[in-house]
């Protein structure tokens, strides 16, 4: 099959899994806790997830996950953080696409040892100033385009700019 085929299939398939009605009844299963907001684990979805890693973790990390990791907290996106027991590694569960941009900065300073203890233990003071955290748009139908821009429906006439013609 060739690589763009492929890839449609997985496509096909990943959209397949998204839909709550074509999950399979894996709620018996010990890896699924009923409180989270993935899809269960069925047939298809372990495919997925052995051949895909944007989509949230990978066989491979669920697996060290539940062997080694020791849940720390969760952020307002729903991403959940986890440590090995000894504090020598930190990493995070992404809630849908793998979006670094979509860690709060107060876990974001924690996964990378900026400060030791997570926000659940001790929250950053927050400034009158401060923004809630968003994460970065740039790519999606939410960025920012300027009045000029073609991305945008009715662009604003440009007065600014006189093309160069050769005399």
């Amino acid at each position: 099959m060739p690589c763009g085929q492929q890839k449609l299939a997985v496509d096909v398939v990943a959209a397949h899994l998204r839909h709550p009605s074509h999950w399979t009844a894996a709620k018996d299963l010990s890896i699924y806790d009923g409180k989270s907001k993935e899809a269960p684990m069925g047939i298809l979805n372990t495919l997925l997830r052995a051949v895909t890693w944007w989509n949230g973790q990978t066989i491979g990390t669920q697996v060290f996950t539940w062997r080694k990791g020791e849940r720390v907290g969760e952020d307002s996106q729903g991403n959940v953080f986890y440590r090995t027991r000894d504090d020598a590694r930190r990493w995070v569960i992404y809630n849908g696409e793998a979006e670094a941009s979509r860690v709060d900065p107060e876990w974001h300073g924690w996964l990378h040892r900026t400060w030791e203890e997570p926000p659940t233990e001790k929250p950053l003071r927050r400034k009158d100033w401060e923004k809630p955290h968003q994460p970065n748009l740039t790519g999606t139908a939410m960025a920012y385009a300027p009045a000029g821009s073609i991305r945008k429906a009715q662009p604003a006439d440009r007065s600014d700019y006189e093309a160069w013609s050769p005399e």
